[in-house]
């Protein structure tokens, strides 16, 4: 015996995945721009300090497109409302973070708001739950 049950799902939910979505898709272009410009010009950003995780700024830039693509086509797959887009979310926008706080003394500003995104990325993607994501797709 199989009985449905109309569960209403909150606004708030819905409205943190979109959230996450956007601002997935958001910090991918932002991370994207960020990489494309270390690479072509790598005089733009200086170092600021003796820090433990100096790389080249051109390899620095080719890790920031990378993630930035990563995470802009995650934010895209959020919108579906697949478990596995949140997942992947999750695992990226926390490799963003990281990848953000190891560029720490080349843009501190720039990436200190980066990684707070990263955080109410995460912190969204999680409240999203995976009974709300099947009774409302975002479609």
């Amino acid at each position: 015996m199989s009985h449905v049950t109309n569960h209403r799902t909150s606004g708030w939910v819905t409205g943190l995945a979109y959230f996450a979505g956007s601002i997935m898709t958001l910090i991918g272009v932002f991370s994207s721009l960020a990489g494309i410009t270390a690479i072509s010009r790598d005089d733009v950003y200086v170092f600021r300090g003796d820090y433990v995780f100096r790389w080249d700024v051109s390899a620095w830039g080719w890790v920031h497109l990378a993630v930035g693509i990563l995470v802009f086509l995650a934010g895209l797959a959020v919108f579906s409302g697949q478990p596995w887009a949140r997942a992947v979310g999750i695992v990226l926008a926390a490799l963003s973070a990281v990848a953000n706080f190891l560029f720490l003394p080349y843009y501190p500003i720039w990436t200190l708001l980066i990684i707070v995104l990263d955080v109410l990325v995460i912190w969204a993607l999680t409240m999203y739950n995976r009974r709300a994501a099947d009774s409302t797709a975002l479609r």
